[in-house]
């Protein structure tokens, strides 16, 4: 049996649905009226949207009181977006507010919830090495990773993602989702009012240097 692409490529072919898709790419539920915000329409063509999405399994849907909240329908769909990315071309910046937040999507921001772009990958060579189709952590990765209170095991398997901007692996899965936790945590990373992008601290800067032995892009 084939997979109907067709019909994901239809869901993807309207960009109010995929502002939709991009804004609740960090992995949280958001009412309506925030993402016909994001997408830039009104309130019943958002709706339309929505259900759109809902009914071709790209996102799910809960009652929270009078609200309805919606969120990516796990990370198949983040991956989906990620590898739609990588060949897509990129939408020419014709403002600086743009560019601005082009820049800081590509150093660092959420990849539903792991941490992708050049500090995602930096990190990753820092702490892990290949391993066929995965990523395996390195001893003095484990150690460095349980000093900071991030549970991990000499020889672990990773997920690898691969990073849509940087055209390398950051790490994905269960250890790069207790990676970004841990790092949140620390403060070492504070997220945006873009959503998605991730804004590295000053204790940050210097503890990922010191600590974890990362070469900061």
């Amino acid at each position: 049996m084939n997979a109907d692409l067709a019909s994901v490529g239809a869901l993807l072919a309207e960009p109010a649905r995929v502002k939709v898709l991009l804004a609740l790419g960090d992995g949280r539920s958001l009412p309506a009226s925030m993402l016909a915000s994001e997408a830039g329409v009104a309130p019943s063509t958002a709706s339309h949207h929505l259900a759109r999405l809902v009914d071709g399994g790209l996102l799910t849907v809960a009652s929270r009181g009078r609200h309805r909240y919606y969120a990516l329908a796990g990370p198949p769909v983040a991956e989906l977006l990620e590898a739609v990315a990588r060949v897509a071309p990129t939408q020419p910046v014709t403002t600086l507010r743009a560019g601005t937040r082009a820049h800081a999507l590509r150093y660092a921001r959420h990849c539903y919830d792991h941490l992708a772009g050049r500090l995602g990958v930096a990190v990753a060579e820092a702490l892990v090495v290949a391993r066929g189709d995965s990523l395996e952590v390195t001893e003095a990765g484990a150690e460095k990773l349980t000093a900071i209170g991030v549970d991990a095991r000499a020889g672990e398997s990773a997920r690898a993602c691969l990073d849509w901007t940087e055209q390398r692996h950051h790490v994905a899965g269960q250890l790069g989702r207790r990676l970004l936790a841990g790092l949140l945590e620390l403060d070492w990373l504070r997220r945006t009012p873009s959503a998605r992008a991730l804004r590295l601290t000053d204790a940050g800067r210097a503890a990922l240097q010191l600590e974890l032995g990362v070469t900061l892009p």
